[in-house]
């Protein structure tokens, strides 16, 4: 399906839309947007609730004039109260409404851990099954502006670690409406985390209603000798790293996780038993990450690998504000690249 292509420029985005006039794109900001509008149309019990989502940017332009659109009582601002907030929103959910709570910044989730960890990821398992909690938070990840250590830290491993929960990063504008719509329809509490570096990117989208399925990844592009798994953005710069390396006779195939929690450890495992070497790309640091737990499901697999698994991180530092220092914290496309040509090379070597 074209939706499941990511393009490496706006450019090749806009030939490909070109030739295929039948076809829509739009950015991620909108897709969100969208999907939360339609939600919002659908479904009188669904209602949003955030710092800023009233406000004339609306949190990046996500929820940019759905109050005007659907009503205060729909789309409400909340004060600097996340542990209240996120309260008032888990027992909202617990009432039988959909709440679509935004948290501007993931750093201040912490602020609501008692209310997500000890309730919302509970109460289902506590009551029997007899109470349900479809609360959705979105919070945001990512660079910008110097925004240093406490408003740009991508902790989606903190998450992951709590049963009950479901925790989702799409990668894409697709995957961003689908995925937003299957949260609120779950009947689960989601954590949905968003790069903020995706907003502008373009991408196909449907105009109508669609689902993407939750605890599925997706193979963005294949390949036989190194699976790269990456989440978020640096899906597109595993993407970018892939088609670089192609010219040295490298063929990496690409995995988006998409979800985080639960983990699709059968699509990781058909690809690192083909290729033998696995890469993984993170948004956030090593120690108990993502990557640690992507390569510890491929050992409990019993899958034998051609080199070392290698991780690509964030420093084990907090995050600079200096553009300079930034610029050097961030990994991107010539990390993976690196981390790509030493298990080939170590692979080679033992051969």
């Amino acid at each position: 399906m074209p939706w499941t292509k990511i393009y490496s420029n706006r450019a090749e985005f806009d030939k490909a839309l070109k030739d295929n006039p039948d076809l829509r794109g739009i950015a991620y900001k909108d897709a969100l947007r969208e999907a939360t509008a339609q939600l919002l149309s659908s479904d009188p019990s669904v209602f949003v609730i955030g710092e800023g989502v009233d406000d004339a940017g609306g949190v990046f332009g996500t929820t940019k004039g759905l109050q005007e659109e659907f009503g205060a009582k729909r789309v409400m601002d909340s004060p600097l109260s996340e542990n209240g907030i996120t309260g008032i929103a888990v027992g909202a959910a617990a009432a039988g409404m959909k709440p679509i709570l935004v948290h501007m910044r993931v750093d201040f989730l912490p602020l609501s851990i008692d209310q997500i960890m000890n309730h919302a990821a509970k109460w289902r398992y506590m009551f029997g099954g007899s109470v349900s909690v479809p609360i959705v938070i979105r919070s945001i990840i990512g660079r910008g502006w110097g925004s240093a250590a406490q408003h740009s830290q991508s902790l989606q491993a903190m998450f992951m670690n709590i049963p009950g929960l479901k925790v989702i990063m799409p990668a894409t504008p697709f995957d961003a409406k689908g995925m937003l719509i299957s949260a609120v329809k779950d009947g689960n509490p989601v954590v949905m985390i968003e790069h903020r570096w995706l907003y502008e990117h373009v991408g196909y989208v449907p105009k109508e209603m669609y689902t993407v399925p939750l605890g599925k990844a997706i193979v963005r592009r294949t390949g036989a000798d190194a699976t790269i798994v990456a989440i978020s953005h640096m899906v597109h710069e595993s993407i970018q790293a892939a088609e670089a390396l192609e010219a040295e006779g490298i063929n990496c195939e690409v995995i988006d996780l998409r979800t985080l929690k639960p983990l699709d450890t059968e699509t990781i495992a058909e690809s690192v038993e083909k290729t033998g070497r696995l890469i993984v790309a993170d948004t956030g640091w090593k120690d108990a990450g993502v990557g640690a737990e992507v390569i510890a499901r491929v050992a409990e697999a019993g899958l034998l690998l051609k080199a070392p698994a290698v991780r690509v991180n964030l420093p084990e530092a907090p995050t600079p504000a200096s553009p300079v220092l930034e610029k050097a914290y961030y990994p991107g496309k010539n990390e993976i690249i690196e981390a790509v040509r030493k298990v080939s090379s170590y692979g080679k070597a033992q051969a």
